[in-house]
């Protein structure tokens, strides 16, 4: 049979494709981490595929299914799921400014796999949080949620109309009836399965479905066996996707580069890309086609048919970025140059196996990396290895050499974990073992990634990408990222760019998180009404209040910082609308509210001194009082919620009257900050919560800003209260978040210079404090830090 060519490149995508479909042979769907989900369309005369971009947001996308046509439904539906832990559902024909068909919330963090029934009747989702769930299609209802695993469900496949298969972290398959009772669980392997699909009845193998995952190995299961039929051995590195054909063709994607091809148990043919990880594949179940989604954010589609492949130069073109790609030398191990083959030996030499790697000695004495081809009984050049540029030598740890073993500091009283990472590896599957191989909960993830990212910047030869860590993205909303630390941070100069020879202390600038898409919040707060106006009209919002909080964005956009006063009666119309969003709406469909909240009061006198003595609302409801009551800031099971209501409590010292709030209300601030000073899940909340300490500092050691200057009897004890729960900050995150550690510092470091000796002196003794202060030093080589402890020491001298 002949071999899979190149029959086109679909670019468009600025960042890694990580979910892929066929529609039909004509449609393709895709979804990728530049938050899109895209339609490629193959042109009239078939010469190239054309993309519309049908949902765009604020957070990955990690898989997209095709729900077939219906009569209600008769162009068919896409879903889509990613990190803010939704399903959206839209017709296959939609643009990105139309609403959602659906938004299904019910996962409590990333989803990462979709499938759908054969009938079109049910859909079925995987999640980090570890579980799936099963969809009703026009319903639009959870049906049964499969709640056994011990890990992420990574894969999901809807076998049948009556059987749904997991696949798991936990290393183990299972098989669940579609009602959600679990019958059969089978150890999948030696490592994370993350990956299943069908194979066609009467396959030659007698088996009836394939798992894959991070051990390498393809093995193929019988729904009621234990042990698997045949396992498939070739693959280099993790095994992300497979997908199989109806004449039983199974297809397979690797972190080794690879796009597999196994025909009787034997691969057949290796598609090396251009790439670091090839993440996803499809196969056309009328054609024979596959489609693959890489890490170089390209979709590429292979043929087996002349007629639909590309021409003569678009293949060559294809083979020449294979052959130039650089492989970082530590993918392939240590190399000696001197027992190396010559490459003018290569030809007197045959392979073993279809897709085996060798290196060979070029003239110049560079290597070059060659595969074996089975179909063209020869070698096909790779790539060329390439020494990574890391800041130092390598590092040993279990008997191998990485760029970097970090230590992770996990649980306070216990010795650190060992992190080993070389930047040729992506951070999120370098995340994901050290995950696994630690035990530890899949929350942790992108906290570890940020971690990699953050301390190997500059050092990076494959995806630079950072990502926020904790659970800021919509974690429980609609794919849309309230502004991120990282951009905030940059928006706040004074907190992280002072010149080293100028002293940081004291602080003397509030600092903001505003960064935000209102266009977009506001986009969402409308499809959760719409949804509402069925059957909740009692909440809904009418057409003049979603109006009026357009015109509020429009205005913040205008005048991020401060609202003129003429829009004093829009300002107010506006609170009131957000303040019933955020007390009457179900707990999950605030969180646009939320969002827009937070950048309101950082521009609104009106919003950010709510319920104060200098508020014209005086006697309602304060800031903390509307989130504690309503439970958005105190309840645990909604992570994304408390951040961002400490998000509005920092927010708040932008203003006059928001100073003013923060002054009177400190005991009942700090009762409800307290309790989330030890959380270590959630970066963006303790970056959050740094803040807002940074902002009393501020506060306190300006008299300006002070409604009462004269310094109350006990501002001194306050300071002390601010003191000790810096402190704790210092003490949960010195180890894990340098940005966390040197605000905290800094607001230490500002209360100092208040020049009290009782403040110094509780310093110098509390054990705890002082602890804190000297090991968040020892443990960071970041300059800024220890010139800020510097300073400290210096006022405690």
């Amino acid at each position: 049979m002949s071999d899979y060519k190149l029959s086109a490149s679909l670019e468009g995508h600025d960042d890694d494709v990580r979910g892929i479909c066929f529609v039909d042979p004509q449609t393709i769907l895709s979804a990728s981490r530049d938050f899109s989900v895209r339609v490629w369309t193959k042109s009239k005369d078939d010469s190239h595929f054309e993309a519309t971009i049908t949902s765009t947001g604020g957070a990955f996308v990690n898989t997209v299914a095709f729900i077939p046509p219906s009569p209600e439904y008769p162009d068919g539906l896409i879903a889509a799921g990613g990190k803010d832990a939704i399903i959206e559902v839209k017709g296959l024909k939609a643009s990105a400014d139309v609403h959602a068909e659906r938004l299904l919330i019910g996962h409590a963090h990333t989803i990462c796999a979709l499938d759908v029934s054969p009938d079109g009747k049910w859909l079925v989702s995987g999640s980090w949080d570890g579980t799936a769930r099963i969809w009703s299609v026009g319903k639009w209802e959870c049906v049964a949620e499969l709640t056994e695993h011990e890990g992420s469900a990574w894969d999901v496949l809807a076998y049948d109309a009556e059987i749904v298969i997991t696949a798991c972290a936990d290393k183990k398959i299972r098989i669940f009836s579609v009602s959600g009772k679990l019958q059969h669980t089978i150890e999948g392997g030696t490592d994370v399965v993350r990956a299943l699909c069908k194979l066609p009845i009467g396959h030659s193998s007698g088996a009836d479905f394939a798992s894959a995952g991070n051990d390498g190995v393809i093995r193929l299961w019988t729904l009621r066996g234990r042990k698997p039929v045949a396992e498939l051995y070739g693959h280099e590195n993790f095994v992300y996707s497979i997908a199989a054909s109806l004449d039983g063709e199974i297809v397979s994607t690797s972190e080794d580069r690879t796009a597999r091809i196994w025909r009787d148990l034997q691969c057949v043919q290796t598609i090396t890309h251009p790439a670091i990880s090839v993440w996803t594949v499809a196969v056309c179940q009328e054609n024979g086609d596959i489609v693959t989604g890489s890490s170089d954010n390209i979709i590429r589609v292979f043929s087996k048919d002349s007629t639909r492949q590309a021409n003569l130069e678009a293949i060559q073109a294809f083979d020449a970025s294979v052959k130039g790609s650089a492989i970082p030398q530590q993918q392939v191990g240590e190399i000696n140059k001197e027992k190396l083959i010559a490459r003018s030996d290569l030809p007197q030499r045959s392979g073993k196996h279809d897709g085996q790697i060798v290196m060979a000695r070029e003239d110049d004495g560079s290597v070059t990396a060659h595969s074996w081809s089975v179909s063209g009984q020869g070698w096909v050049e790779v790539g060329t290895v390439v020494d990574a540029t890391t800041s130092g030598k390598k590092v040993g740890y279990n008997g191998r050499e990485y760029d970097y073993v970090f230590d992770v500091d996990i649980e306070d009283g216990k010795p650190p974990l060992k992190l080993p990472y070389n930047v040729t590896q992506n951070p999120y599957d370098a995340a994901t073992r050290f995950i696994n191989d630690n035990e530890l909960p899949i929350g942790y993830l992108d906290q570890v990634v940020n971690f990699i990212n953050t301390n190997t910047r500059g050092a990076s030869i494959g995806e630079t990408n950072t990502t926020p860590s904790g659970a800021d993205p919509w974690g429980q909303e609609s794919r849309y990222r309230p502004g991120n630390v990282e951009q905030a941070t940059q928006a706040a100069p004074s907190i992280s760019q002072v010149p080293p020879s100028k002293p940081s202390l004291p602080q003397q600038e509030f600092l903001s998180i505003t960064n935000a898409n209102l266009k977009i919040v506001v986009k969402k707060l409308e499809e959760f009404n719409q949804g509402f106006i069925p059957t909740r009209k009692d909440i809904a919002l009418d057409s003049q209040q979603i109006d009026t909080l357009k015109q509020l964005t429009v205005q913040l956009e205008k005048s991020p910082s401060k609202l003129p006063a003429q829009q004093d009666e829009l300002a107010a119309q506006s609170m009131a609308i957000l303040l019933r969003i955020i007390s009457s709406w179900p707990p999950p469909s605030r969180l646009p509210a939320l969002d827009l909240l937070r950048v309101f009061v950082a521009a609104s006198e009106i919003a950010s001194g709510y319920g104060t003595s200098t508020s014209p609302y005086s006697g309602l409801d304060t800031m903390v009082d509307i989130f504690s009551t309503s439970g958005l800031g105190t309840d645990k099971n909604l992570p994304n919620h408390i951040m961002l209501a400490v998000r509005a409590l920092a927010n708040m010292f932008t203003q006059p009257s928001g100073r003013s709030s923060a002054e009177e209300q400190f005991d009942k601030i700090q009762q409800f900050l307290h309790p989330l000073l030890h959380d270590k899940t959630n970066r963006n909340l303790g970056v959050a919560l740094s803040t807002v300490y940074v902002n009393y500092a501020v506060l306190f050691t300006n008299p300006n800003h002070l409604s009462h200057p004269q310094q109350p009897p006990h501002r001194q004890q306050q300071a002390l209260t601010l003191l000790n729960n810096l402190s704790t900050l210092l003490q949960v995150w010195r180890t894990t978040d340098s940005e966390i550690t040197y605000r905290s510092l800094v607001a230490i470091g500002t209360l100092l210079t208040l020049g009290d000796n009782v403040l110094k002196e509780a310093a110098k003794s509390d054990l705890d404090v002082f602890s804190s202060i000297t090991s968040a030093a020892s443990s960071s080589a970041e300059p800024r830090i220890k010139r800020i402890t510097r300073e400290i020491e210096e006022q405690l001298s």
